[in-house]
């Protein structure tokens, strides 16, 4: 393995609920052995871009209904192409060669696994898009 990859498995949070065994499917390891992780590593920025998300578009999302807001989720991570385009490319930036050469071979499911597990992250952070952060003068 190159040093690029061992540097970038090497940072990678250990989440032990995601198991890898021989009845996955390839796709389910690929998703607790890579995506798993990098999202987790991810989480914080994500949140921070999530939020600048909400700042461009005039922080309507802090006036909605906590049903609206996740709805707000569901939209920005599955309409908003350039959004999500943003996003998947946070996270396939921390591929490895080998993981992005897996990756290609069924992207579209892939997204779709990524994207899922992207929204719950944003979900379950919900409580920190409560309110507009305050702008430093």
């Amino acid at each position: 393995m190159n040093d690029r990859s061992t540097n970038l498995k090497s940072i990678r949070p250990t989440i032990a609920s995601a198991q890898v065994n021989e009845h996955m499917t390839t796709d389910e390891c690929f998703q607790n052995a890579t995506l798993r992780p990098i999202i987790k590593m991810q989480n914080h920025l994500l949140i921070v871009v999530f939020r600048n998300y909400i700042s461009k578009r005039k922080n309507v999302f802090y006036d909605l209904s906590l049903t609206k807001q996740l709805a707000y989720i569901e939209n920005a991570i599955h309409k908003d192409m350039k959004f999500r385009n943003s996003v998947k490319g946070m996270i396939i930036g921390q591929f490895t060669v080998e993981e992005y050469e897996l990756y290609i071979q069924n992207s579209s499911a892939l997204n779709k696994r990524m994207m899922h597990i992207v929204k719950e992250r944003l979900v379950s952070n919900i409580q920190l898009f409560s309110q507009p952060l305050a702008k430093a003068i």
